[in-house]
């Protein structure tokens, strides 16, 4: 390990982060907001028309896709939370620094991954 290996980006680096990672909480929101609508407009959805034999199949299959759309908002809220904290990491300055190793994950990673907290290492460190 060389001396003048980096412990931290750059400032103008953490602001490459943030803008990728604000652009990806701006999508996911907007598919939040897209995935609200669809819950909304299914619940508005009557059935009154149906024949009784199909009803309870349909219903079955309605229920089965909100709950489908439900847990894919939650899974974008979880996204945006963690994306949020990577936010604040780029705030206190310790953003990409590995939690396990306490390396800088490679830019690369972070890119495709924002609110990775660990490097490939420190992931495989943590399955041992």
């Amino acid at each position: 390990m060389a001396n003048n290996e980096k412990t931290r980006y750059t400032d103008a680096e953490l602001e490459e982060f943030r803008q990728i990672i604000n652009a990806k909480i701006a999508k996911a929101q907007g598919e939040i907001d897209q995935l609200r609508a669809t819950l909304n407009n299914a619940a508005g959805n009557g059935d009154s028309d149906t024949a009784p034999t199909f009803k309870v199949l349909e219903e079955g299959a309605a229920t089965l896709n909100q709950q489908e759309t439900a847990s894919n908002i939650q899974r974008q809220i979880d996204f945006v939370n963690k994306l949020k904290a990577a936010l604040v990491r780029i705030d206190n300055k310790t953003y990409g620094i590995c939690r396990v190793t306490g390396k800088l994950i490679p830019a690369e990673r972070l890119r495709a991954v924002p609110h990775a907290t660990t490097s490939v290492e420190g992931k495989m460190m943590q399955k041992k």
